[in-house]
């Protein structure tokens, strides 16, 4: 039995569970095993770009080190320390690649109420993809608070999401949420909602799904879509607590469930309004990552990360106006599709951080997907590019499920493009 499959059948408590950590020395390596790189032009965001297989050996020795066993026990003694009032906010940012998270924390005097009495803070770019040695600095700009639910004892600690600025404070050119917020405020008045389904697969440290034999393949997909059972469900209790993680931070969770291929889950945040959408989500997928820490699992947002007759990860948004959810909504929606349809090709290349090669593996026809080159649309049709739910059909009213965004997609860029195509009319 695996290492990371006992560690989840001792159970969920932190008090319980012994954790696999990675060395100092190969912590870096392994936090990037599973992100895609887009394409980058600096040297520094090019060290980011690495062939996976170099990476494997540190996986296994990763996965194999005894020394980094530790007793999370020990480490709730100290976590319950009091503060002295002080407030631990862990700030966190997009790196280069536009996919992957980073974070580090700073001591505030008082707990924040809100972002804006939060300081600037800077990070070396040159480690994130972000800048040159010789001009490293980048800003990070507090933007939306979330409580801590990692560090819970001993003060009233803080998540802060953050856009990153260049060294004129200007928006960074990794910085997607500062177009994306100009949009939302043009159509404020339509009242844009959004939820987003964040698909997702759990991996072994060695990089292999998780539950999976190590040897071949498990059975045919059919019996793990929403499954329960040992033979079917491989890491609910990842899920689970991400759940109740989210909810404790004040993130809009509306559901999960175990999705089609082994190994592999989904959870729904919405909805949402405006930026709040983007706000959640990589917060949402930043509690992710800390909690699977925690189990000593890996989560992949590859949009395709087994191929063949496997199911893909997708990021479907759902979206709807006020003059969509209300009376003669469904012609407000069949016309932000016949919009979405001439746009077809500045979405696809929105909707993943590679311009669109990452969805390529995806979007194929094939497994739930409308093929990458062609739009279409239907009523409760999963192999659509847009569905309309049959509910919303059947009211005349509602919102619509854009499925072609990717996992691993930056849903400000997403959130951004619906707004610019359905609303303003406008990509400038």
């Amino acid at each position: 039995m695996y290492r990371a499959i006992a560690g989840l059948a001792r159970g969920t408590s932190r008090l319980q569970v012994l954790r696999e950590k990675a060395p100092a020395s190969t912590a870096p390596a392994i936090s990037i095993l599973t992100k895609s790189a887009a394409p980058v032009s600096t040297t520094s965001r090019a060290r980011l770009i690495r062939n996976r297989s170099s990476f494997e050996p540190l996986a296994r020795q990763f996965h194999s080190s005894m020394a980094c066993r530790l007793d999370q026990a020990v480490s709730d003694r100290y976590m319950a320390l009091d503060q002295g009032g002080a407030a631990l906010v862990t700030y966190v940012w997009i790196d280069g690649t536009g996919e992957g998270l980073r974070s580090k924390t700073r001591t505030v005097a008082s707990t924040p109420k809100s972002p804006h009495e939060l300081p600037v803070w800077n990070f070396d770019g040159s480690s994130t993809g972000q800048a040159t040695g010789h001009d490293s600095d980048v800003y990070l700009k507090p933007v939306a608070l979330f409580k801590d639910p990692f560090v819970v004892s001993g003060g009233d600690n803080q998540l802060v999401m953050c856009e990153t600025l260049d060294k004129h404070g200007n928006p960074h050119e990794t910085n997607n949420r500062h177009a994306c917020a100009a949009a939302m405020e043009a159509a404020s008045a339509h009242a844009p909602w959004f939820g987003i389904e964040q698909e997702f697969t759990l991996l072994d440290v060695d990089l292999h799904p998780l539950g999976w034999p190590k040897q071949g393949f498990p059975g045919p997909q059919g019996p793990y879509y929403c499954g329960v059972g040992a033979n079917r469900v491989f890491g609910r209790q990842v899920m689970d607590c991400h759940y109740k993680a989210c909810l404790y931070s004040g993130i809009k969770m509306g559901g999960t469930n175990v999705e089609v291929m082994p190994g592999q889950f989904e959870y729904q945040v919405g909805p949402c309004e405006g930026t709040s959408m983007g706000d959640q989500l990589w917060i949402a997928r930043y509690i992710m990552e800390r909690v699977a820490e925690e189990f000593g699992v890996v989560v992949s947002l590859d949009p395709k990360p087994i191929p063949g007759d496997w199911n893909g990860a997708g990021a479907h948004c759902n979206f709807s106006t006020k003059e969509m959810r209300g009376e003669g909504g469904m012609d407000v929606i069949m016309a932000a599709i016949a919009q979405l349809e001439k746009t077809h090709d500045r979405h696809i290349q929105r909707y993943d951080p590679k311009g669109g090669k990452d969805n390529a593996r995806r979007l194929t026809g094939r497994h739930e997907t409308a093929p990458i080159d062609r739009f279409s649309s239907g009523v409760a049709h999963r192999g659509a590019s847009i569905r309309i739910p049959r509910q919303c059909s059947k009211d005349g009213r509602g919102y619509l499920e854009d499925r072609r965004p990717s996992s691993n997609c930056d849903p400000y860029s997403v959130t951004d493009a619906l707004i610019r195509t359905c609303l303003l009319k406008n990509w400038d």
